[in-house]
């Protein structure tokens, strides 16, 4: 089955053409709700085709790390559910859910969403901003949908207050935000290379890379699988890269009320 797979997607992909009538770098339709959890912070679920990821965001106070005594907490987790695929287990974190959570938090920080020094409340105490990320659905490409769940759940967040040690959540001021990151994947197939892959194309694929970036610098790049990219694709990535962003953006605006 997978042979005649291969063959057939090689053969759409010889045509400029995918299985599901994309071309080559086009997105599928993607689709945002946020506010989805009553009790998060902010929240946000991203349909990207049939792939579907939730974002969760929580707010609590806690300690400060060493190194940062004045700074507040980033922390993003991720659980890929196993009714989100046949391929995942209940257990310890697997190789993909850790990659899957370190490519949405690196984005997150090297873009400087959140000024963690803005976190701080006293000697001591600092606000802790968690991001948990569940697969609800996969057909490939959890990475980008990851990325703007994240990012749509921070740009809804309600910031909590603390007073008298005490921290009072029912409270409408948002959580503020710095900048808009939003990443591309890319996968090398036979004989193409593409943008948003399905979980089939995933199977096909040699290589994967994630480039995030922000309006006008890219904050992060994460390689995956065992192939490669030849110095010359990986800078006509980036160019698309900087292209389909501007798409990504408009949905994320639209649909946080920036």
């Amino acid at each position: 089955m997978q042979m005649i797979t291969k063959e057939y997607l090689t053969g759409r992909l010889s045509k400029g053409l995918r299985d599901d009538n994309r071309t080559p770098f086009s997105y599928r339709t993607i689709s945002i709700r946020t506010n989805e959890i009553p009790n998060a912070e902010g929240s946000a679920i991203v349909e990207l085709g049939n792939t579907k990821v939730l974002a969760g965001i929580k707010l609590d106070v806690s300690e400060p790390m060493r190194d940062t005594p004045e700074d507040g907490n980033i922390t993003t987790s991720a659980e890929l559910l196993p009714m989100a695929d046949e391929n995942y287990d209940i257990g310890p974190p697997t190789p993909i859910g850790v990659e899957f959570a370190r490519v949405v938090d690196r984005g997150i920080r090297a873009a400087g969403i959140l000024d963690t020094s803005k976190l701080f409340i006293e000697e001591g105490k600092v606000w802790s901003v968690f991001i948990d990320l569940y697969v609800l659905n996969n057909d490939g490409n959890i990475f980008d949908a990851g990325t703007l769940a994240a990012m749509a759940a921070l740009k809804t967040c309600r910031m909590p207050k603390y007073e008298n040690g005490l921290v009072i959540r029912e409270t409408q001021e948002r959580l503020t935000t710095n900048n808009i990151v939003t990443s591309c994947t890319f996968v090398k197939v036979p004989g193409a290379k593409i943008i948003d892959p399905t979980s089939n194309e995933e199977e096909l694929a040699d290589a994967r890379i994630t480039i995030a970036n922000d309006f006008d610098v890219i904050r992060a790049m994460q390689k995956g699988m065992s192939g490669a990219f030849t110095t010359k694709e990986v800078n006509e990535l980036i160019e698309t890269t900087f292209d389909k962003s501007k798409e990504l953006v408009n949905i994320l605006k639209k649909n946080t009320g920036d």
